[in-house]
């Protein structure tokens, strides 16, 4: 007679798993690969508990968004699109004036591309943080900086 013994898979409950702070500098960063990595850390791709429909990655805050570039001829080509919803309203613009403008929505916009699109993916857009220049006002969280090779 064989008998065996049921052992039950643990599943983490969204409150088991601590999410700590992560700082990550995008100085001199390639866009996409800062991008990559910070989508990994915020859906919780690097903890032992990871678990695909729960939100159990970690806070990340980026700093030096405006120093954030961009590999082959993308400054020239690239452009964002978007549109008002009404008729002749729509946007293109182009990545190096985004750039000048608004850095952290570049930013934003690359991690957000990386995310689910579904309400998991809008609660874990939350979490992240985008700052143009190296200050930043979570200093109470203590974040840890993270070095990225990129």
């Amino acid at each position: 007679m064989v008998t065996t013994v049921k052992t039950k898979t643990y599943v983490p409950k969204a409150g088991d798993v601590k999410q700590s702070w992560v700082v990550v500098d995008a100085d001199g960063m390639v866009l996409g690969r800062l991008a990559s990595r910070v989508a990994s850390i915020l859906k919780g791709k690097h903890k032992a508990a990871y678990t695909p429909h729960l939100d159990l990655g970690d806070f990340v805050v980026v700093v030096n968004a405006a120093r954030v570039r961009l590999t082959g001829r993308k400054i020239d080509q690239m452009t964002y699109f978007r549109h008002s919803g009404y008729p002749g309203g729509q946007r293109f613009i182009p990545v190096a004036e985004m750039l000048a403008r608004k850095p952290e929505e570049v930013v934003r916009l690359a991690v957000k591309g990386m995310l689910p699109r579904n309400r998991l993916g809008r609660s874990i857009m939350r979490k992240l943080k985008i700052y143009r220049g190296p200050e930043h006002p979570h200093a109470p969280q203590n974040p840890e900086p993270l070095k990225l090779q990129g």
